[in-house]
């Protein structure tokens, strides 16, 4: 197993059922390394899971020697809201709010509607005014390149 699944699995143990590892990253090159940790909730992510979690790790990345005698930096965090959406699971719990999604070259944004194990469905709004209608697409997670949850301040 490499450095990269160790952590994720060592991660993984230490969180709860409804939360989960979105991606783990290893520096390679750097001295220290630098371990990035990004971790997301089927209901949210505290600062205090982020902080328990890397305790956790830490203090069994330490006791396991992962990285022999050289110092590294752990950091655990949320995705942020410019990133894309990597896993299944996380589009689950965006049912409901908007989304920008890239599809080869073209690019759709409507809510959330439904996700289904092999595709989501998108509520899109098409025409203005009187000819304003709402039209559902689905699109299959195979064809989606990026989507990206659109944050609306209204």
């Amino acid at each position: 197993m490499d450095l990269v699944e160790e952590v994720r699995s060592l991660a993984a143990r230490n969180l709860s059922a409804d939360k989960f590892v979105v991606e783990v990253l290893v520096s390679g090159k750097r001295i220290p390394k630098r371990v990035l940790v990004t971790i997301d909730g089927d209901h949210g992510i505290t600062i205090d899971d982020c902080v328990d979690l890397s305790r956790r790790i830490s203090k069994e990345m330490d006791e396991q020697a992962f990285f022999g005698d050289e110092n590294y930096l752990l950091e655990v965090s949320t995705p942020g809201v410019d990133q894309p959406l990597k896993l299944k699971r996380q589009y689950y719990k965006n049912v409901g709010r908007s989304l920008k999604v890239k599809v080869h070259e073209n690019i759709t944004e409507g809510k959330l509607k439904e996700v289904s194990e092999d595709q989501i469905v998108l509520a899109l709004e098409t025409g203005t005014g009187k000819k304003k209608e709402l039209k559902e697409i689905a699109i299959p997670f195979s064809e989606i390149d990026k989507a990206f949850v659109q944050v609306s301040f209204k």
